[in-house]
């Protein structure tokens, strides 16, 4: 059984944008609001609070836990709904929301979590539910120095900002404004705590994931700086148990290379170098099994 180091993780935000604009509580173009779960790991307890700045827009949230000031920097940050991420910048300078991961989550959506002190993927990524985005941090714009917390949003695409940002809702239920303690029912993915960026190392991000039914998903990842991929199958049941659980990597026209066996909380990395170069990758977990084309050639 593989030694696994528990890591906490997480994201910060804030934002400085001007306003206090009175909001629509629903938009009416948009498609089916998503099942948004609390952006934190499953069973966490977080207290938001969308008036404690007077640059926040209605319905905006900043999140926080612990006693102290720092006491969640570097917590995780998982995504509150399954989507494609559309923007992973430091857009500091910009709008002071600092390191931002934007999810597309379709039908109109999306949600933001800025001031992170580091994001955990790249733009295009598909990320699941629960998954790491993140981690809380205070980035923002040069000179705007605040604490760390993750500043939430959700946005529809129906009207124009600042009317498109609607109330929080997390599990079905409305986020009690303007403050209010939640506890993460988002069970789906994040209890487990390893992420995939952990598993594979420093510089690697998520190009590409496949669900295992809900026995666990198999990532791809990818690291700009060494032109290596790598890929790991992360567990979401039987957690902490040791069961079958494999990742494989096989670059076009080599041998594939695989972990096979019994793992409490994944299998990999599988890492190999892979510029230019197509790519064949998979995993397995409980009873399901993925194997893609070979792809990602670029």
């Amino acid at each position: 059984m593989k030694l696994n180091r528990l890591l906490t993780a997480g994201t910060a935000l804030l934002l400085s944008l001007a306003g206090g604009v009175a909001l629509a509580p629903s938009a009416g173009a948009a498609g089916p609001r998503p099942n948004f779960q609390l952006p934190f790991p499953c069973g966490q307890s977080w207290t938001g609070n969308s008036s404690a700045s007077s640059a926040h827009q209605s319905y905006e949230i900043d999140f926080n836990r612990g006693s102290t000031a720092d006491a969640d920097l570097g917590d995780t940050v998982a995504a509150s709904a399954a989507g494609t991420v559309v923007i992973s910048a430091n857009q500091g300078s910009t709008n002071g929301f600092g390191n931002l991961v934007k999810i597309d989550h379709g039908g109109g959506w999306s949600s933001y979590y800025a001031h992170l002190r580091v994001r955990s993927v790249s733009a295009g990524a598909q990320v699941a539910q629960g998954q790491k985005i993140g981690e809380v941090g205070n980035t923002s714009k040069p000179g705007n120095n605040i604490s760390p917390h993750l500043h939430y949003e959700v946005r529809t695409t129906d009207t124009s900002y600042p009317a498109n940002i609607q109330r929080a809702v997390f599990n079905g239920v409305t986020f009690g404004y303007p403050v209010q303690t939640v506890t993460s029912n988002n069970c789906s993915g994040s209890n487990n705590p390893y992420s995939p960026e952990e598993i594979c190392g420093s510089g690697y991000s998520v190009i590409d994931s496949a669900a295992l039914g809900s026995a666990g998903r198999v990532y791809l990842l990818y690291n700009t700086g060494n032109a290596n991929n790598c890929v790991a199958t992360v567990k979401s049941a039987s957690v902490g148990t040791a069961t079958a659980t494999s990742a494989y990597l096989e670059v076009q026209g080599k041998s594939r290379v695989t972990d096979s066996g019994s793992f409490a909380y994944y299998a990999g990395p599988v890492r190999a170098a892979a510029g230019n170069t197509c790519v064949k990758w998979g995993g397995k977990a409980g009873s399901s099994t993925y194997d893609s084309p070979f792809e990602h050639c670029g």
